[in-house]
């Protein structure tokens, strides 16, 4: 349950600034692009310090380090509650994202301390309730925004980061599998870290920036260019941050894809949803923040029991079948989604791809963890979460391009208004749903990993088998 509400947590401070946005531009007299800055800075320091966070967990110890980030994240976030100026909290929020490492730690220590039977409920315990992180963000952020003052976001949560980084420090068992003597690679590190800094900034200011602009290609092209010296660099050392042998085995080069695909239409979708419910008619549904929040509910209410139940059955059936469902419902949840007329039918066919984007959170986990090596499983798990970031990043332009380029001009309490059509809305669901049919198409060359037709692929370190322990 401690590993379950470490990424649930991350994922609510993730997202409860959002609804304050308008808010601290109005408040520190920036613009809404200026301000958008704080989203997409958590999110880019996190994806370029999650590998380096990861190699270092598997090298120092996985508790060790979880310890470390809980407590430079507490350490930061404070820092951006009090902070006096505007640049002093796009700042800390910089740093902040390295709350983001613990996320697959968490994942890896579910890993390594529980016998093989038992990982897969683990970790449907962990995603289940980590799905229920940003929905509840948005909606708790949007309340006590309205209600007290943004800030009043930290000071909730911030006894709460305390309280678990205490129990970590006295629940949570060190793992077993580090590698004394071995350092870590500080140049592939750092050069690693700047190559994905320079390529989630890029995807995540383009709409903003503009995508043909100097900046942005300067950031894509050159973070992209510089991965290729980068792989050769660290073809010569025994211990790289960045084991590209790693992306060779079949199911770990199949989990990323899967995972950078998934997280592209979760953000194809996330993006046109919330326009949906907030642009006023004929356009969308005319619903507050509030509302719009409320309307995730069942997101979260069906995903959570689902998450669950699939990590306890999957011992028995396997991962793929369970990838193949979840795939198959996301897609006619999209296509349902396409055709929603009410905001009520929206929170309908919304339960139909919770189904579906459950059975894939934990499947494609499992699926990972289970084909990592015990003493790789920190490097392993953080390289995944940077290709769910980074699909992420994608997601989110490639929804704006959509509904920026289907418009229409519509005349809305007597203002002329262009606002996007029903059918770019229709698009970006169509879309979704083309990517889900990718997921679904790249499951079926995996190994399976659990059940009667199991075909591990990566065997366990040290042993053939896992055990309790102590």
């Amino acid at each position: 349950m401690l590993l379950a509400l470490i990424p649930a947590l991350i994922i609510y401070v993730d997202t409860m600034l959002t609804p304050a946005l308008p808010t601290i531009s109005a408040e520190y007299g920036v613009s809404i692009a200026q301000t958008s800055l704080l989203i997409s800075l958590y999110t880019v320091f996190g994806v370029a310090i999650m590998p380096i966070v990861g190699k270092l967990g598997d090298i120092y110890g996985k508790k060790r380090l979880m310890v470390y980030t809980l407590s430079i994240y507490l350490v930061v976030a404070t820092t951006t509650s009090l902070a006096p100026t505007f640049g002093l909290i796009a700042a800390s929020r910089f740093f902040q994202g390295i709350g983001l490492g613990a996320i697959p730690l968490s994942f890896s220590l579910a890993r390594e301390q529980f016998p093989r039977d038992m990982v897969p409920r683990a970790q449907g315990l962990i995603s289940a309730i980590q799905l229920s992180g940003g929905a509840a963000g948005l909606l708790g952020g949007a309340v006590i925004t309205s209600d007290l003052h943004w800030q009043g976001n930290y000071y909730l949560v911030l006894p709460i980061v305390l309280l678990l980084t205490v129990l970590t420090v006295f629940v949570v068992r060190e793992s077993p599998n580090l590698k004394p003597g071995v350092h870590l690679d500080y140049v592939g590190a750092a050069w690693l870290g700047v190559c994905l800094t320079a390529i989630v900034l890029g995807l995540s200011e383009g709409a903003t920036w503009g995508w043909v602009s100097a900046p942005v290609l300067g950031l894509l092209l050159g973070g992209l260019a510089s991965m290729f010296p980068l792989a050769w660099y660290e073809r010569r050392l025994v211990e790289p941050v960045l084991d590209l042998k790693l992306l060779r085995r079949r199911n770990i080069l199949i989990s990323n894809v899967i995972i950078l695909v998934f997280g592209m239409s979760i953000y194809i979708v996330f993006q046109a949803f919330t326009y949906l419910m907030q642009l006023p008619a004929p356009s969308g549904f005319g619903l507050n923040i509030i509302e719009t929040a409320l309307s995730l509910l069942p997101l979260v209410v069906v995903a959570l029991p689902v998450a669950y139940s699939v990590g306890v059955v999957i011992p028995r059936y396997g991962v793929k079948p369970f990838l193949y469902c979840g795939a198959a419902l996301a897609v006619v949840g999209f296509l349902l989604l396409s055709m929603a007329t009410s905001a009520v039918e929206v929170g309908a066919y919304l339960t139909v791809y919770a189904v579906g984007g459950g059975l894939m959170s934990v499947s494609v986990q499992n699926l990972l963890v289970l084909s990592l090596e015990k003493g790789e499983m920190g490097l392993g798990t953080s390289l995944n979460s940077s290709f769910r970031y980074i699909g992420q990043s994608l997601g989110a332009p490639v929804s704006g391009a959509i509904l920026s380029t289907f418009v229409s001009t519509y005349v809305v309490a007597g203002h002329s208004l262009t606002l996007p059509t029903r059918d770019a809305f229709h698009y970006c669901f169509y879309a979704a749903a083309a990517l889900l049919v990718v997921v679904g198409l790249t499951a079926i060359l995996a190994r399976e990993v659990m059940g009667k037709r199991s075909s591990t692929e990566a065997p366990e370190s040290g042993s053939s088998k896992d055990t309790r322990g102590s």
